[in-house]
């Protein structure tokens, strides 16, 4: 678990990944969070179910944490706000992609550029992780400031994608904004 100023940062294993995709509230009622009545779209659980679960089993240690789902929780209310996590090991160079989203009622607060620091803090901890990369469409303006607030550097376009790149080795004393 991560824990920034307002944030708890939760990795999910397999068995809480499960109940977190059946919805209905019972991971909530299970970890003593705020119901909110959170639904998964269908095609999040046949993309877990069919990739996630499969990489999160076989995977060796603590690799795990580079296939789930990170749950944003925000600590005063205990409600989930978003979503977070890696789409991989690091390839041998260091590098790895992070992906995330807010719930919409969850927008604007800041939520995400403190979660996305804090997963960068935790990842430059590791031996294994050297860069974050990280995607997003031209159009979309709040994940860019998101990056960029966490000190993401732009290197490349491709159609209407951006990619951004962290070097965690310029990353020390690093504090989620």
């Amino acid at each position: 678990m991560i824990h920034t100023e307002r944030l708890h940062i939760m990795p999910l294993s397999v068995a809480a990944l499960e109940l977190y995709l059946q919805g209905n509230n019972l991971f909530e009622l299970k970890y003593g969070l705020a119901i909110n009545d959170r639904l998964v779209a269908p095609e999040v659980r046949r993309f877990v179910h069919a990739i996630t679960l499969p990489c999160m089993r076989k995977s060796p240690g603590d690799h795990y944490l580079f296939f789930t789902f990170w749950l944003v929780i925000e600590q005063s209310t205990g409600i989930v706000v978003a979503e977070l996590g890696f789409k991989g090991v690091p390839n041998p160079a260091g590098m790895v992609e992070i992906g995330y989203g807010t719930m919409p009622e969850a927008r604007k607060k800041g939520f995400m550029t403190e979660a996305v620091g804090g997963l960068i803090n935790w990842a430059s901890t590791r031996e294994d992780t050297k860069t974050i990369l990280a995607e997003t469409a031209n159009s979309n303006t709040a994940s860019m400031r998101v990056l960029q607030k966490n000190g993401f550097e732009q290197f490349d376009q491709r159609g209407d994608m951006l990619w951004w790149r962290k070097s965690l080795s310029q990353n020390s004393g690093f504090t989620p904004v």
